[in-house]
């Protein structure tokens, strides 16, 4: 792979967090002036327009047959468990706290592809997989009295996408991209169509609630001339942002541009300053530099087992 690709892809991963820093930032700064599951139904909406039109113009084909169809369901309501844990954890949390939990992912996929996947994980990714969790205590910095356990969100939302991600890769060898992408859409969109049957109307919604908890009852499209540019910004960037990573993982070396994946908690740190002026404590460093350094630790040993499986090497783990 060539040093310019590389530098493509790195580029191309940089693209995607800004534009993933954008749209946590934009949640948070209207999340008193829409509905959670509101901005869930035009994200996906506008997404699945993308979609179709990217295939239609590329021309190609999607299989409307799934071989797991129960996984997918349970594939999809995870995914949807995670980010709404993530979006209600922006309202009330720093946006590079909120990030950096969510890095706990790594940790995960490796406990979920040990136990289902059966993938042999040795002591140097059990003990990079405890340093993590190490850097989650210190980020969260728990006061076990007085503990605020919805600060466990953004761990929560890296749990269910880890699961989420180790459905898809179970899934992934009968069932292309483009059929998961077409069951995810659908799936997403009859779910946002359930819940809006069951709250849409605000009918669960208390004036007396807290903010938070409004943003996740709050009635559908009661201010849609205000956020339905910042809905139509959200479906637009996740798209165009799936895309970079999707490119950068294909013209780049994957070793080399996962490792900007990190770039987002910078890129975090940035609006959560000046929009609203948050500034990240040295504890919450300390803890940050643990989960990445784990993260990174977790990818470079997954390396080493691809490389071993490669060419039938001993390697010590």
């Amino acid at each position: 792979m060539s040093t310019d690709n590389n530098s493509k892809g790195i580029v191309l991963i940089i693209i995607a967090m800004t534009l993933f820093a954008m749209q946590d930032s934009l949640i948070k700064f209207i999340f008193e002036k829409a509905a959670l599951y509101e901005i869930f139904f035009g994200r996906y909406f506008v997404a699945a327009i993308l979609l179709f039109c990217y295939i239609k113009f590329k021309k190609q084909k999607v299989s409307l047959k799934t071989h797991y169809p129960i996984l997918t369901l349970v594939r999809v309501v995870l995914h949807f468990l995670a980010f709404s844990a993530f979006f209600i954890s922006l309202t009330y949390m720093p946006l590079a706290t909120a990030n950096a939990l969510f890095f706990s992912c790594p940790f995960f996929v490796s406990i979920f592809a040990k136990f289902f996947l059966k993938e042999f994980i040795g002591i140097r990714r059990w003990s990079a997989i405890v340093f993590g969790f190490i850097g989650v205590f210190i980020v969260l910095d728990p006061n076990f009295s007085d503990f605020e356990y919805k600060s466990l969100l953004p761990v929560g939302c890296a749990f269910f996408y880890a699961a989420s991600m180790t459905i898809t890769k179970y899934t992934s060898d009968k069932d292309d991209v483009n059929t998961q992408l077409f069951y995810f859409y659908l799936i997403a969109l009859i779910l946002c169509g359930a819940i809006y049957l069951f709250m849409g109307n605000g009918q669960l919604n208390n004036s007396n609630f807290d903010p938070t908890t409004q943003f996740i009852f709050r009635e559908w499209f009661s201010n849609i001339e205000y956020t339905w540019k910042f809905i139509l910004f959200f479906g637009v960037a996740a798209s165009i942002a799936f895309l970079c990573i999707f490119s950068a993982y294909i013209v780049a070396s994957p070793s080399v541009v996962s490792l900007f994946e990190y770039s987002l908690i910078i890129m975090s740190m940035i609006p959560g300053y000046f929009l609203f002026n948050e500034i990240p404590s040295g504890r919450t460093f300390l803890g940050v530099a643990c989960i990445i350094a784990a993260g990174i630790y977790i990818y470079l040993r997954e390396k080493v087992r691809e490389q071993y499986i490669a060419t039938e090497t001993p390697v010590r783990r």
